[in-house]
């Protein structure tokens, strides 16, 4: 049977917590499997909000979402980063978003020189903090086998460590006997609203 893999590992975790009507944020959007998948669960009366930096992403995003027949649901693509999700997501829906997904790295089969930064993606991580409501998660999928991964990675997971225990709890996921540099997880949830 095996473990699943770390991305089911993610999406598992936010099939347990995002409701049908609930707001989400894709942070990463790359290929649109994310954005996808956090549509189907939002259903027709959700919101789903998908950020990239790249025009070509939030094209094969969008293509996705039509080849998927999701058309009839409530997505928002953002050509802008991520840490301006504050911005871009309607104040009215700050402190009420159920899950917030990250998947670090470069955008799959493209031009592997824009990355996500350490800078761009702590700032990001605050913000989908504050944005999430009680029992919300937050979930990063952290890559690692590319120049500056390793780095990004060491602070996330800083970041995760440093929050506060009253009002959220980290987890880490990964394999620890696989040697090419895999993915692994941290999961955020929030236990309270501060």
């Amino acid at each position: 049977m095996g473990f699943l893999s770390i991305l089911s590992t993610a999406h598992k975790l936010i099939e347990e917590r995002l409701q049908p009507g609930e707001t989400a944020v894709d942070a990463t959007a790359g290929n649109g499997v994310d954005t996808a998948f956090l549509a189907r669960l939002a259903g027709p009366s959700g919101t789903v909000h998908a950020f990239d930096i790249q025009a070509e992403a939030l094209e094969q995003t969008s293509g996705r979402l039509a080849k998927e027949r999701l058309g009839d649901r409530d997505v928002r693509l953002h050509l802008r980063s991520h840490d301006e999700m504050l911005e871009a997501v309607p104040a009215e829906q700050h402190g009420s978003v159920a899950a917030v997904m990250f998947n670090l790295g470069y955008l799959p089969g493209q031009d592997h020189a824009t990355v996500t930064r350490p800078d761009t993606t702590i700032a990001a991580l605050d913000a989908a903090a504050r944005l999430l409501r009680k029992g919300g998660i937050i979930t990063i999928v952290l890559y690692t086998g590319h120049p500056g991964g390793q780095a990004e990675a060491e602070a996330v997971e800083r970041w995760a460590a440093e929050l506060p225990q009253r009002l959220y709890q980290s987890l880490q996921v990964r394999f620890v006997n696989q040697k090419n540099s895999p993915p692994y997880l941290i999961a955020v949830e929030k236990r309270q609203i501060d």
